[in-house]
C-alpha cells in the first residue's frame, strides 16, 4: 500500500490517517516502525497520527502501535491487553501500589493493570506483605521474594486471561479476609457497576469484594462508559476507582456523586 500523491497537505494527513485504519483493521495490529516506513514519514508522525485517531475512536492505542477499535471490546488474551494503554496501565499500578501498607493482606485479582501493581509491588521494600491472587502471571511475577507471601486460589484455569475461576476458587477465597482488593474490570457504567467478559469471573471478583474490607478498580479511562456481560456489583460496592487522566468528566463526576473517590493519574 502506498501513498497517494495529492497536492493539498491537509488531504495527504487525512488520506495517511484513513489507510493507518484500514491497515489496522486488515491486519490486526500495526507497529509504529511498520507504519513509520511503509508511509515514508517519521515515526513522531505516525505517533501523532495515531494520537489522533485514538482520540476519535477508531482505532486503540498500543504499547509500540496500534490495534483495531474492537481489540479491547471482546474477551482479549492478557498478553495482547498488556500492549493497550500501557502507559496509563503503568501510573495506575504505580498509584494503587502506594495505597500498600505494610502487614497487610491484599487480593489481586487478573487483569494486565493488575499485573502492573505486581511489578511495582517487586520494587517496593515490604518487611511483610500477604497477596492472594487467582491469576497465574501475577504469582510468578512475586515469587522469589521472601518477604512476600504469595497464596493462589485454586479451580478452573481461563488460559486466555491465566485466571483462576470456579467453585473451588470460590470455597478457597470465602475462608479468607483482605484488609483491600484491587480489582481488574473490563467495564464500568455508573448505571449497571463494574462488569466482565465471564461470569465465573464475575462471581469470583463478587467475592473478592465481599471479603476485603476496601475495595479499589483499576482501569484506563477507555473501560468507563462500557458494559461487559456479566455484572460483578454494582459501583455502590467500589471505595476507589483509580484511572487515568484521559477519563471522560461526565463519568468521574457521576461516580465521585455516588460517593465513590477518583483519583486520576
Amino acid at each position: 500500500m502506498s501513498e497517494p500523491s495529492v497536492a493539498s497537505g491537509k488531504l495527504l494527513v487525512e488520506e495517511r490517517r484513513r489507510l493507518i485504519t484500514e491497515l489496522v483493521e486488515k491486519d490486526g495490529r500495526a507497529t509504529v516502525e511498520e507504519l513509520s516506513a511503509r508511509f515514508g514519514t517519521s515515526s513522531v508522525t505516525i505517533r501523532g497520527d495515531l494520537k489522533m485517531l485514538a482520540r476519535q475512536g477508531v482505532i486503540m492505542r498500543s504499547h509500540g502501535g496500534a490495534l483495531p477499535v474492537n481489540a479491547a471490546a471482546k474477551d482479549t488474551p492478557v498478553n495482547i491487553k498488556e500492549t493497550l494503554w500501557h502507559a496509563q496501565k503503568l501510573r495506575i499500578g504505580q498509584a494503587a501500589a502506594n495505597l500498600i501498607q505494610d502487614g497487610e493482606t491484599i487480593i489481586l485479582d487478573s487483569g494486565s493493570t493488575t499485573l502492573e501493581i505486581a511489578r511495582q509491588i517487586r520494587q517496593m521494600k515490604f518487611e511483610s506483605l500477604t497477596v492472594v491472587t487467582n491469576a497465574l502471571n501475577i504469582a510468578m511475577e512475586l515469587t522469589g521474594l521472601s518477604q512476600i507471601r504469595v497464596m493462589m486460589l485454586g479451580g478452573l484455569l481461563r488460559q486466555i486471561s491465566y485466571s483462576l475461576v470456579g467453585p473451588d476458587a470460590e470455597q478457597t477465597l470465602s475462608k479468607l479476609s483482605a484488609d483491600r482488593v484491587f480489582l481488574g474490570v473490563d467495564g464500568l457504567d455508573p448505571q449497571i457497576g463494574v462488569t466482565t467478559h465471564d461470569p465465573l469471573e464475575a462471581a469470583l471478583n463478587a467475592l473478592m469484594i465481599r471479603v476485603s474490607r476496601q475495595t479499589v478498580a483499576v482501569l484506563d479511562a477507555s473501560k468507563l462508559g462500557r458494559r461487559s456481560l456479566s455484572v460483578i456489583a454494582s459501583i455502590k460496592s467500589l471505595q476507589k476507582v483509580i484511572t487515568d487522566s484521559g477519563a471522560p468528566a461526565e463519568a468521574v463526576e457521576a461516580l465521585r456523586n455516588a460517593g465513590v473517590q477518583v483519583e486520576l493519574v
